[in-house]
C-alpha cells in the first residue's frame, strides 16, 4: 500500500526552460569564450555532477557554495568575466522563482497520499519556493540534511525518516533514469518517471517502469 509520494523539484516540479536562467545563460555567453547556450549548459552542469557526487558527509557543501566554485572555474577556465556576484544572486532567483509546471498545484491538491519534496537544492530556497508557490508538502527533503545528493542513497533514507514510511511504501516522481529511477529500484520505491514534452530518450528506461507526461495521470494513487 502507498503512504507516501516523494517528489524531485527541478525539472519535475518547476521548469527549467525559465526567465531567470536565460538572463543568467546570456549573460554567460556575453562574459566568456563561451557562445553557445549548449556549450554553457555542458560545462555548468558537468561541474554541478562532478561537485554533488564529492559533496557527502564531511566534504558536503550546499548548492549556495557549489555555485561560487563553479563561478571561479568558469573564470580560470571560460575566459568568465563581470560581476560574478550578480550571476550568483540570478542563481538563487532561479531557485526560488522558476515556475510551476501547470500540472503542480492540481496535483498537490488533489493527492490524497501526503507529498514530500525531496531535491539536492538548498532547503532555504526550497521553502521560500514552497511559500511564494502557495504549495504546503507533508515535509521537505533536501541534500543538506541527508549530507548527500542524489542518486546518493542517504538522501532516500533521510525520506524514509522523516515521512516514516518504508520503501515499499513509497511512491518517487522525478525525470531523471539516473538520478531519479534507478535509486528509487535500488532501495525498494516505486518510482515513476515524469518525461515532459516527450523530453526523454525512453530507450534508457529500465523495463516496467511507469512513465508519464504530466502529473494527471497519477489519479490512481488511491488505488495502490
Amino acid at each position: 500500500m502507498i503512504r507516501a509520494v516523494f517528489i524531485d523539484y527541478t525539472g519535475t516540479m518547476v521548469q527549467e526552460d525559465e526567465p531567470y536562467t536565460r538572463q543568467l545563460l546570456g549573460y554567460f555567453i556575453s562574459h566568456s569564450d563561451l557562445k553557445d547556450p549548449s556549450e554553457v549548459l555542458k560545462v555548468v552542469w558537468g561541474k554541478v555532477k562532478e561537485l554533488e557526487a564529492a559533496s557527502h558527509g564531511e566534504a558536503f557543501i550546499r548548492n549556495d557554495d557549489k555555485v561560487d566554485v563553479i563561478l571561479k572555474y568558469c573564470a580560470e577556465n571560460c575566459g568568465l568575466t563581470g560581476d560574478l556576484e550578480y550571476m550568483h544572486e540570478t542563481w538563487r532567483k532561479i531557485w526560488v522563482h522558476a515556475p510551476l509546471f501547470d500540472d503542480v498545484k492540481p496535483f498537490f491538491e488533489k493527492c490524497s497520499k501526503p507529498v514530500y519534496v525531496l531535491s539536492n537544492d538548498d532547503l532555504f530556497y526550497l521553502e521560500e519556493s514552497m511559500k511564494e508557490k502557495g504549495l504546503n508538502p507533508a515535509g521537505i527533503i533536501s541534500a543538506e540534511m541527508a549530507r548527500a545528493c542524489k542518486p546518493d542513497r542517504a538522501i532516500f533514507e533521510k525520506a524514509f525518516e522523516i515521512s516514516g514510511v518504508k520503501p515499499e511504501e513509497a511512491v518517487f516522481i522525478g525525470d531523471s533514469v539516473t538520478s531519479d529511477v534507478r535509486p528509487a529500484l535500488e532501495l525498494g520505491i516505486t518510482p515513476v518517471l515524469i518525461v515532459r514534452n516527450g523530453g526523454a530518450d525512453r530507450s534508457a528506461v529500465p523495463e516496467n517502469i511507469r512513465v508519464i507526461a504530466s502529473l494527471n495521470e497519477l489519479d490512481d494513487l488511491d488505488e495502490k
